[in-house]
């Protein structure tokens, strides 16, 4: 059945989540970004600017019970997401996992809200992901891992078996974490790295073998 949703987030993401939302026959019926000079890349779509376009938009639509939200906010910045899925449940917008159709995810995993899964990206079997985290284009998560909330797995990269990220982590594109790997909450890995061994929190590493470079502020 059809749905209504609204998109935060004008960027080449926010692209990415309205194609898949039509594939689903649904439709984005707003978008909003925090930036005073963002325009909508949503066809039909119009766009309103922080919290007090939120309220004009909010003051003129139906009962928001109807409609479900999305955030289009990727990279590192899965703290932002929590706080825009916060503030849109506070207004009572559902906030759905998204999963492509040509998506794999196995019946034992287990995804939490607001969540994405997108094109031809696999969950495998007892998996656990967290609220708020994307799950790229292509990338691929073994068997039994268990994802943070608000991390983003990048386009072609894989995680193997019972791999365990923290929060807010980001995976580079085409990144390889090994098999049993842990790495910790706020880390950045590097795109094309291959991790050989668990990671701390706060850091960013990048290389095969991928080696601490440096914190990472945020």
């Amino acid at each position: 059945m059809p749905e209504k949703y609204i998109i935060w987030g004008s960027k080449g993401h926010a692209k990415v989540l309205s194609d898949t939302l039509a594939l689903l026959g649904h439709s984005v019926c707003a978008v909003f970004d925090n930036d005073r000079n963002a325009v909508s890349v949503v066809d039909g779509a119009q766009i309103f600017h922080g919290v007090d376009g939120f309220d004009y938009w909010k003051e003129r639509a139906d009962n928001l019970t109807v409609y479900n939200g999305l955030v289009a906010v990727g990279g590192g910045r899965g703290r932002d997401r929590i706080q825009i899925m916060n503030f849109m449940s506070s207004h009572d917008i559902n906030l759905p996992v998204l999963v492509h159709p040509s998506a794999f995810v196995s019946c034992s995993s287990k995804i939490l809200q607001g969540t994405q899964i997108l094109a031809h990206a696999m969950i495998s079997a007892g998996c656990f992901i967290g609220k708020a985290c994307i799950i790229n284009n292509r990338s691929g998560i073994d068997h039994e891992s268990v994802i943070g909330d608000g991390c983003h797995v990048a386009p072609g990269a894989t995680l193997c078996g019972e791999v365990k990220l923290g929060e807010n982590v980001m995976v580079g594109a085409g990144a390889v974490v090994l098999p049993r790997i842990q790495i910790g909450s706020n880390t950045t890995i590097g795109a094309g790295s291959v991790v050989t061994k668990s990671l701390p929190e706060g850091v960013v590493a990048y290389g095969n073998p991928a080696k601490i470079i440096k914190e990472n502020i945020q």
